[in-house]
């Protein structure tokens, strides 16, 4: 087998987030959740990059132009996994958050593998650490995510689990990629100089 490249982080963390964690704006969850571990079914990481999306006037955003995202976030807690076929190719992991004054989705869009590894390689055809995660789709093929998701809501016990980070990590803003619309905004953190973050 062969050594993992070089890690920039160890996994060292506390208790699972609670529904609190997910009860504030996009952009402040979407940073947080950095440096958290995200577990699914036997296989997981450290979320190392996100991206966030509001509900109000981010024309990227689903609930600009989908009524089914709007019913989606009136209909659910926060915390709920939103799940959606990207371009009818990959699966795209997000969660629902509900703040005092803004409503949106966090798409987790790469995590630095730390259990499972195995089968992930298998699930993803590739031995390279870096690539099994860094990306929203390449995530979820390698956790085995689809649309069987959409709408769990993972504090209810369900096989979705994110631990909370216990260290800072060094955080980095730039702007959303992957999108042709509001792609100027800068909603999007990486774990500074992570090799598994998607570019």
């Amino acid at each position: 087998m062969k050594r993992r490249a070089a890690r920039n982080i160890q996994a060292s963390h506390a208790a699972p987030l609670d529904r609190n964690f997910f009860a504030r704006d996009p952009l402040t969850c979407a940073r947080m959740l950095i440096g958290c571990e995200l577990l699914w079914k036997g296989c997981g990481g450290v979320i190392v990059e996100t991206e966030a999306y509001s509900a109000l006037n981010d024309e990227a955003c689903h609930t600009f132009s989908r009524p089914s995202s709007r019913r989606f976030i009136a209909d659910h807690p926060p915390g709920s996994a939103y799940v959606y076929l990207n371009y009818g190719v990959h699966w795209l992991l997000n969660f629902l958050v509900k703040g005092a004054s803004e409503d949106g989705f966090v798409l987790i869009r790469a995590l630095d593998p730390t259990l499972g590894i195995l089968r992930m390689r298998c699930r993803r055809s590739t031995d390279d650490p870096t690539r099994l995660c860094s990306g929203p789709g390449k995530l979820t093929q390698a956790l085995g995510i689809d649309g069987s998701s959409h709408g769990l809501d993972f504090l209810r016990g369900n096989a979705i689990k994110i631990l909370a980070s216990t260290t800072l990590h060094p955080v980095v803003e730039t702007p959303r990629i992957g999108i042709s619309k509001a792609a100027d905004l800068p909603w999007r953190f990486v774990l500074k100089d992570n090799p598994h973050v998607s570019g």
